[in-house]
Protein backbone atom coordinates (compact mmCIF):
# COMPACT_ATOMS: atom_id res chain seq x y z
CA UNK A 1 0.00 0.00 0.00
CA UNK A 2 1.24 3.36 -0.95
CA UNK A 3 1.48 5.45 2.27
CA UNK A 4 3.30 8.76 0.54
CA UNK A 5 2.12 11.21 -1.79
CA UNK A 6 3.99 11.36 -4.98
CA UNK A 7 5.42 15.36 -4.71
CA UNK A 8 7.10 13.67 -1.25
CA UNK A 9 9.09 11.71 -3.77
CA UNK A 10 11.71 14.97 -4.15
CA UNK A 11 11.68 16.08 -0.73
CA UNK A 12 14.39 15.05 1.41
CA UNK A 13 14.28 14.75 5.26
CA UNK A 14 16.81 17.46 7.12
CA UNK A 15 20.08 17.05 6.43
CA UNK A 16 21.10 18.96 9.87
CA UNK A 17 18.53 16.98 11.80
CA UNK A 18 19.38 13.54 10.35
CA UNK A 19 23.08 14.29 10.75
CA UNK A 20 21.91 15.03 14.26
CA UNK A 21 20.17 12.18 15.02
CA UNK A 22 22.47 9.74 13.70
CA UNK A 23 24.88 11.66 16.20
CA UNK A 24 22.69 10.98 18.93
CA UNK A 25 22.18 7.05 18.11
CA UNK A 26 25.84 6.93 17.73
CA UNK A 27 26.22 8.48 21.51
CA UNK A 28 23.34 6.36 22.81
CA UNK A 29 25.09 3.72 21.25
CA UNK A 30 28.15 4.27 23.16
CA UNK A 31 30.46 5.87 20.52
CA UNK A 32 32.26 9.64 21.69
CA UNK A 33 30.65 11.57 19.19
CA UNK A 34 30.48 15.60 19.11
CA UNK A 35 27.64 16.74 17.39
CA UNK A 36 28.52 19.88 14.80
CA UNK A 37 25.31 18.78 12.66
CA UNK A 38 22.54 20.97 13.96
CA UNK A 39 22.20 24.92 14.43
CA UNK A 40 21.26 25.27 18.35
CA UNK A 41 22.98 27.57 20.85
CA UNK A 42 24.21 25.84 23.68
CA UNK A 43 23.30 28.72 26.04
CA UNK A 44 20.25 28.10 28.57
CA UNK A 45 17.51 30.42 27.74
CA UNK A 46 17.68 33.61 29.67
CA UNK A 47 16.10 33.15 33.26
CA UNK A 48 13.91 36.68 32.59
CA UNK A 49 12.16 34.92 29.57
CA UNK A 50 11.36 31.53 31.56
CA UNK A 51 10.00 33.84 34.48
CA UNK A 52 8.13 35.17 32.31
CA UNK A 53 6.66 31.98 30.84
CA UNK A 54 6.13 30.88 34.33
CA UNK A 55 3.84 33.74 35.27
CA UNK A 56 1.69 33.42 32.12
CA UNK A 57 0.94 29.98 32.84
CA UNK A 58 0.32 31.12 36.55
CA UNK A 59 -2.02 33.77 35.48
CA UNK A 60 -4.27 31.50 33.24
CA UNK A 61 -2.67 31.89 29.81
CA UNK A 62 -3.29 28.83 28.59
CA UNK A 63 -5.99 28.92 26.30
CA UNK A 64 -6.11 28.82 22.32
CA UNK A 65 -4.14 31.88 21.23
CA UNK A 66 -5.39 34.23 18.05
CA UNK A 67 -4.07 31.97 15.11
CA UNK A 68 -2.08 35.05 14.10
CA UNK A 69 -0.42 35.70 17.38
CA UNK A 70 -1.01 36.96 20.81
CA UNK A 71 -1.87 40.61 21.30
CA UNK A 72 0.97 41.41 23.42
CA UNK A 73 3.83 39.52 21.32
CA UNK A 74 2.92 41.39 18.37
CA UNK A 75 3.01 44.30 19.80
CA UNK A 76 6.20 43.78 20.74
CA UNK A 77 7.32 42.12 16.87
CA UNK A 78 5.85 45.96 15.72
CA UNK A 79 7.98 47.86 18.83
CA UNK A 80 11.30 45.79 17.98
CA UNK A 81 10.49 45.89 14.42
CA UNK A 82 10.33 50.02 14.20
CA UNK A 83 13.19 50.44 17.19
CA UNK A 84 16.10 47.75 15.89
CA UNK A 85 14.87 47.46 12.01
CA UNK A 86 13.52 51.73 11.38
CA UNK A 87 10.61 49.51 9.79
CA UNK A 88 6.79 50.62 10.69
CA UNK A 89 4.15 47.29 10.80
CA UNK A 90 0.68 47.46 11.87
CA UNK A 91 -0.33 44.76 13.97
CA UNK A 92 -2.74 43.46 11.22
CA UNK A 93 0.90 43.34 9.13
CA UNK A 94 2.72 40.38 11.23
CA UNK A 95 2.00 36.48 11.92
CA UNK A 96 3.36 34.42 14.43
CA UNK A 97 3.90 30.97 13.70
CA UNK A 98 5.48 27.71 15.40
CA UNK A 99 8.96 28.99 14.12
CA UNK A 100 10.28 30.45 11.51
CA UNK A 101 10.04 27.88 9.09
CA UNK A 102 6.15 27.56 9.14
CA UNK A 103 6.33 30.96 8.40
CA UNK A 104 8.41 30.72 5.40
CA UNK A 105 5.88 27.40 4.64
CA UNK A 106 2.49 29.69 4.80
CA UNK A 107 4.25 32.35 2.94
CA UNK A 108 4.78 29.50 -0.12
CA UNK A 109 1.93 27.71 0.32
CA UNK A 110 -0.36 30.76 0.30
CA UNK A 111 1.19 32.25 -2.65
CA UNK A 112 2.89 29.41 -5.01
CA UNK A 113 0.38 28.40 -8.31
CA UNK A 114 2.03 25.23 -9.76
CA UNK A 115 5.25 25.91 -11.57
CA UNK A 116 5.95 29.11 -10.10
CA UNK A 117 9.54 29.55 -9.59
CA UNK A 118 11.53 30.57 -6.16
CA UNK A 119 15.14 31.74 -6.76
CA UNK A 120 17.63 30.29 -4.15
CA UNK A 121 20.92 31.53 -3.36
CA UNK A 122 23.21 28.62 -3.01
CA UNK A 123 24.39 27.53 -0.64
CA UNK A 124 20.99 27.83 1.03
CA UNK A 125 19.24 26.69 4.27
CA UNK A 126 18.00 23.33 2.80
CA UNK A 127 14.23 23.52 4.24
CA UNK A 128 13.73 26.49 1.33
CA UNK A 129 14.00 23.91 -1.73
CA UNK A 130 12.04 21.49 0.20
CA UNK A 131 9.03 23.86 1.06
CA UNK A 132 8.92 25.51 -2.45
CA UNK A 133 8.97 21.43 -4.23
CA UNK A 134 6.27 20.14 -1.46
CA UNK A 135 3.48 23.02 -2.69
CA UNK A 136 4.25 22.45 -5.88
CA UNK A 137 6.74 25.32 -7.23
CA UNK A 138 10.16 25.47 -9.10
CA UNK A 139 13.05 26.13 -6.89
CA UNK A 140 15.81 27.99 -9.47
CA UNK A 141 19.58 27.65 -7.74
CA UNK A 142 21.35 30.85 -8.08
CA UNK A 143 25.32 29.75 -7.55
CA UNK A 144 27.10 31.84 -5.33
CA UNK A 145 30.65 31.03 -5.04
CA UNK A 146 33.29 31.37 -2.51
CA UNK A 147 35.21 34.24 -4.58
CA UNK A 148 31.89 36.25 -4.72
CA UNK A 149 31.49 35.77 -0.81
CA UNK A 150 28.40 33.64 -0.99
CA UNK A 151 26.65 36.41 -1.99
CA UNK A 152 24.34 36.60 -4.76
CA UNK A 153 25.37 38.92 -7.40
CA UNK A 154 22.79 42.06 -9.16
CA UNK A 155 23.95 40.86 -12.79
CA UNK A 156 23.37 37.19 -11.85
CA UNK A 157 19.84 37.95 -10.32
CA UNK A 158 18.80 39.60 -12.89
CA UNK A 159 20.03 36.98 -15.54
CA UNK A 160 17.56 34.28 -13.44
CA UNK A 161 14.63 36.53 -12.80
CA UNK A 162 11.59 35.03 -15.86
CA UNK A 163 7.92 35.96 -16.02
CA UNK A 164 7.46 32.41 -13.71
CA UNK A 165 9.34 33.56 -11.26
CA UNK A 166 7.23 34.55 -7.58
CA UNK A 167 9.54 34.67 -4.97
CA UNK A 168 13.69 35.23 -4.36
CA UNK A 169 14.69 34.17 -0.96
CA UNK A 170 17.48 35.88 0.75
CA UNK A 171 18.90 34.79 4.18
CA UNK A 172 20.67 37.93 6.33
CA UNK A 173 23.41 36.57 7.62
CA UNK A 174 23.19 33.17 5.80
CA UNK A 175 22.88 29.62 7.01
CA UNK A 176 25.24 27.74 6.06
CA UNK A 177 28.31 29.90 5.12
CA UNK A 178 27.69 33.09 7.54
CA UNK A 179 27.68 35.19 4.45
CA UNK A 180 27.00 39.29 4.90
CA UNK A 181 25.70 41.52 2.41
CA UNK A 182 27.07 45.19 2.76
CA UNK A 183 24.20 48.33 2.50
CA UNK A 184 24.88 48.78 -1.05
CA UNK A 185 24.63 45.05 -1.85
CA UNK A 186 21.19 45.21 -0.86
CA UNK A 187 20.18 48.09 -2.42
CA UNK A 188 22.25 47.28 -5.56
CA UNK A 189 19.74 43.69 -5.79
CA UNK A 190 17.17 46.03 -4.77
CA UNK A 191 17.50 47.78 -7.57
CA UNK A 192 17.18 44.77 -10.22
CA UNK A 193 14.11 43.84 -8.25
CA UNK A 194 12.57 47.05 -8.42
CA UNK A 195 12.54 46.53 -12.04
CA UNK A 196 10.52 43.67 -12.21
CA UNK A 197 7.43 44.46 -9.75
CA UNK A 198 6.02 40.53 -10.34
CA UNK A 199 8.41 39.17 -8.06
CA UNK A 200 8.31 38.98 -4.30
CA UNK A 201 11.22 38.96 -1.72
CA UNK A 202 11.47 36.70 1.56
CA UNK A 203 14.18 38.13 3.85
CA UNK A 204 15.28 35.89 6.45
CA UNK A 205 16.60 37.57 9.06
CA UNK A 206 16.89 35.10 12.07
CA UNK A 207 20.77 35.37 12.45
CA UNK A 208 20.31 39.30 12.45
CA UNK A 209 21.64 39.64 16.14
CA UNK A 210 24.62 37.55 14.93
CA UNK A 211 27.70 39.58 13.27
CA UNK A 212 30.57 39.79 14.24
CA UNK A 213 33.82 42.15 13.10
CA UNK A 214 31.89 45.20 14.18
CA UNK A 215 29.13 44.72 11.71
CA UNK A 216 25.91 46.48 11.87
CA UNK A 217 22.82 44.42 10.81
CA UNK A 218 20.29 46.71 8.11
CA UNK A 219 16.74 44.96 7.03
CA UNK A 220 16.26 44.44 3.33
CA UNK A 221 12.97 46.31 3.51
CA UNK A 222 14.73 49.01 5.53
CA UNK A 223 17.58 49.46 2.77
CA UNK A 224 15.10 49.53 0.55
CA UNK A 225 11.83 50.85 1.18
CA UNK A 226 10.17 51.21 -2.21
CA UNK A 227 9.94 46.88 -2.10
CA UNK A 228 8.64 47.06 1.42
CA UNK A 229 5.34 46.16 -0.25
CA UNK A 230 6.28 43.54 -1.33
CA UNK A 231 8.80 42.43 1.21
CA UNK A 232 8.15 39.45 3.99
CA UNK A 233 10.88 40.11 6.79
CA UNK A 234 11.02 36.53 8.10
CA UNK A 235 12.60 36.42 12.07
CA UNK A 236 12.07 34.75 15.45
CA UNK A 237 13.80 34.12 19.17
CA UNK A 238 15.50 30.79 18.23
CA UNK A 239 19.16 31.79 17.78
CA UNK A 240 19.57 34.84 19.27
CA UNK A 241 17.54 34.23 22.85
CA UNK A 242 18.68 30.40 22.67
CA UNK A 243 15.19 29.14 22.60
CA UNK A 244 15.18 26.58 19.91
CA UNK A 245 12.52 24.49 21.67
CA UNK A 246 10.05 27.20 22.38
CA UNK A 247 9.29 27.47 18.83
CA UNK A 248 8.39 31.02 18.27
CA UNK A 249 8.88 32.63 15.01
CA UNK A 250 7.10 36.02 12.79
CA UNK A 251 7.05 37.47 9.71
CA UNK A 252 5.69 41.13 8.88
CA UNK A 253 4.61 41.80 5.17
CA UNK A 254 1.74 43.18 3.70
CA UNK A 255 -1.29 42.96 4.99
CA UNK A 256 -2.86 40.61 2.34
CA UNK A 257 -0.20 38.24 2.44
CA UNK A 258 -0.29 38.23 6.32
CA UNK A 259 -3.95 37.48 5.80
CA UNK A 260 -3.35 34.50 2.96
CA UNK A 261 -0.49 33.11 5.61
CA UNK A 262 -2.68 33.86 8.36
CA UNK A 263 -5.91 31.30 6.52
CA UNK A 264 -2.94 28.56 6.14
CA UNK A 265 -1.93 28.56 9.38
CA UNK A 266 -5.65 28.23 10.81
CA UNK A 267 -5.77 24.87 8.50
CA UNK A 268 -2.19 23.30 9.90
CA UNK A 269 -1.84 24.52 13.47
CA UNK A 270 -4.20 27.47 14.61
CA UNK A 271 -1.85 29.77 17.15
CA UNK A 272 1.68 29.25 18.47
CA UNK A 273 1.83 27.94 22.16
CA UNK A 274 0.77 31.00 24.25
CA UNK A 275 3.38 30.34 27.27
CA UNK A 276 5.58 30.42 24.28
CA UNK A 277 4.85 33.63 23.20
CA UNK A 278 4.52 35.08 26.26
CA UNK A 279 7.81 33.94 26.82
CA UNK A 280 8.81 35.94 23.16
CA UNK A 281 7.17 39.05 24.28
CA UNK A 282 9.21 39.31 27.38
CA UNK A 283 12.54 38.56 24.79
CA UNK A 284 12.13 40.93 22.49
CA UNK A 285 10.50 43.83 25.10
CA UNK A 286 13.62 42.69 27.95
CA UNK A 287 17.02 43.48 28.39
CA UNK A 288 19.43 42.57 25.58
CA UNK A 289 23.05 41.94 27.89
CA UNK A 290 22.37 38.14 26.80
CA UNK A 291 21.79 38.88 23.13
CA UNK A 292 25.39 40.84 23.30
CA UNK A 293 26.73 38.23 25.54
CA UNK A 294 26.22 34.80 22.91
CA UNK A 295 26.98 37.07 19.95
CA UNK A 296 30.86 37.79 21.53
CA UNK A 297 30.77 33.98 22.59
CA UNK A 298 29.72 32.83 19.06
CA UNK A 299 32.45 35.63 17.79
CA UNK A 300 35.18 34.01 20.08
CA UNK A 301 34.33 30.51 18.90
CA UNK A 302 34.48 31.58 15.06
CA UNK A 303 37.88 33.01 15.61
CA UNK A 304 38.97 29.74 17.00
CA UNK A 305 37.65 27.30 14.29
CA UNK A 306 38.66 29.78 11.71
CA UNK A 307 42.73 29.30 13.20
CA UNK A 308 42.15 26.16 13.34
CA UNK A 309 41.08 25.28 10.32
CA UNK A 310 43.76 27.33 8.52
CA UNK A 311 46.29 24.84 10.28
CA UNK A 312 45.31 22.02 8.62
CA UNK A 313 46.27 20.61 5.26
CA UNK A 314 43.67 19.94 2.78
CA UNK A 315 40.43 22.28 4.37
CA UNK A 316 39.73 26.33 3.99
CA UNK A 317 37.47 28.53 5.82
CA UNK A 318 36.67 31.91 5.02
CA UNK A 319 35.84 33.66 8.31
CA UNK A 320 31.97 33.77 8.28
CA UNK A 321 30.49 37.38 8.80
CA UNK A 322 27.92 36.11 10.85
CA UNK A 323 25.85 33.24 11.75
CA UNK A 324 27.33 30.35 14.17
CA UNK A 325 28.48 28.34 11.12
CA UNK A 326 31.80 27.05 9.49
CA UNK A 327 31.26 26.26 5.89
CA UNK A 328 34.62 24.54 5.32
CA UNK A 329 36.23 24.02 1.70
CA UNK A 330 37.62 20.44 1.10
CA UNK A 331 38.24 19.94 -2.53
CA UNK A 332 41.93 18.84 -1.67
CA UNK A 333 40.38 15.80 0.10
CA UNK A 334 38.11 14.40 -3.03
CA UNK A 335 40.57 11.37 -4.39
CA UNK A 336 42.00 11.67 -1.16
CA UNK A 337 42.34 7.61 0.29
CA UNK A 338 41.90 6.70 3.76
CA UNK A 339 43.83 4.84 5.92
CA UNK A 340 40.99 1.84 4.79
CA UNK A 341 42.04 2.27 1.07
CA UNK A 342 39.01 3.67 0.38
CA UNK A 343 38.60 6.76 -1.86
CA UNK A 344 36.73 10.06 -0.72
CA UNK A 345 34.69 11.31 -4.96
CA UNK A 346 32.20 13.87 -2.69
CA UNK A 347 31.84 16.07 0.18
CA UNK A 348 29.65 13.11 1.41
CA UNK A 349 32.00 10.61 1.77
CA UNK A 350 33.94 13.18 3.41
CA UNK A 351 31.82 13.79 6.35
CA UNK A 352 31.53 10.07 6.43
CA UNK A 353 34.83 9.65 6.80
CA UNK A 354 34.92 12.27 9.72
CA UNK A 355 31.69 11.12 11.59
CA UNK A 356 33.84 7.45 11.26
CA UNK A 357 37.20 8.54 11.89
CA UNK A 358 37.79 11.64 14.41
CA UNK A 359 33.71 11.30 15.80
CA UNK A 360 32.72 14.78 14.32
CA UNK A 361 29.37 14.73 13.02
CA UNK A 362 29.15 17.31 10.46
CA UNK A 363 26.76 18.54 7.33
CA UNK A 364 28.00 17.67 3.16
CA UNK A 365 27.65 20.92 1.25
CA UNK A 366 25.68 19.40 -1.16
CA UNK A 367 23.07 19.31 0.88
CA UNK A 368 23.34 23.27 0.41
CA UNK A 369 23.51 23.13 -3.33
CA UNK A 370 27.04 24.06 -3.08
CA UNK A 371 29.93 21.45 -2.92
CA UNK A 372 32.67 20.50 -2.12
CA UNK A 373 32.30 21.92 1.65
CA UNK A 374 30.94 20.24 4.72
CA UNK A 375 29.30 22.69 7.76
CA UNK A 376 30.22 22.50 10.84
CA UNK A 377 28.14 24.47 13.56
CA UNK A 378 30.36 26.61 15.82
CA UNK A 379 27.53 27.13 18.57
CA UNK A 380 29.50 24.56 20.51
CA UNK A 381 31.55 25.53 23.72
CA UNK A 382 35.31 26.55 23.21
CA UNK A 383 36.06 23.32 24.74
CA UNK A 384 34.05 21.09 22.79
CA UNK A 385 35.12 22.81 19.63
CA UNK A 386 38.67 22.40 20.37
CA UNK A 387 38.62 18.87 20.96
CA UNK A 388 36.73 18.76 17.76
CA UNK A 389 39.53 20.28 16.09
CA UNK A 390 41.76 17.86 17.29
CA UNK A 391 40.31 15.10 16.18
CA UNK A 392 39.90 16.94 13.17
CA UNK A 393 43.33 17.47 12.19
CA UNK A 394 44.10 13.98 13.26
CA UNK A 395 41.77 12.82 10.80
CA UNK A 396 42.81 14.51 7.94
CA UNK A 397 46.44 13.59 8.93
CA UNK A 398 45.52 10.24 8.48
CA UNK A 399 44.34 10.89 4.50
CA UNK A 400 46.93 10.33 1.32
CA UNK A 401 45.76 13.22 -0.28
CA UNK A 402 45.47 12.77 -4.30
Amino acid sequence: MKFAASRLAQVKPSASAWVSQAAKAAKAAGEDVIDLGLGEPDFDTPTHIIEAAHRAALNGETRYPPTDGTAALKQAIVDKLARKNNLTYASNEVIVSNGAKQVLFNAMMATLEQGDEVLLCAPYFGQYKDIVLILGGTPVTLPCPASDGFRLQPDALEAAITPRTRWIMLNLPSNPAGAVYSDDDLRALGKVLARHPHVLILSDEIYEHILFDGRTFLSFAAACPDLKDRTLTVNGVSKAYAMTGWRIGYGAGPQPLIAAMTKVQSQISSGACAIAQAAAAAALNGPQDDVRRFCAAFEERRNLVVDRIAQIEGLTLDPPGGAFYGLIGCSALIGAVTPNGETLSDDAEVTAYVLGEAGIAAVPGSAYELSPFFRISTAASTEVLSTAMDRLDAAIQKLTLA
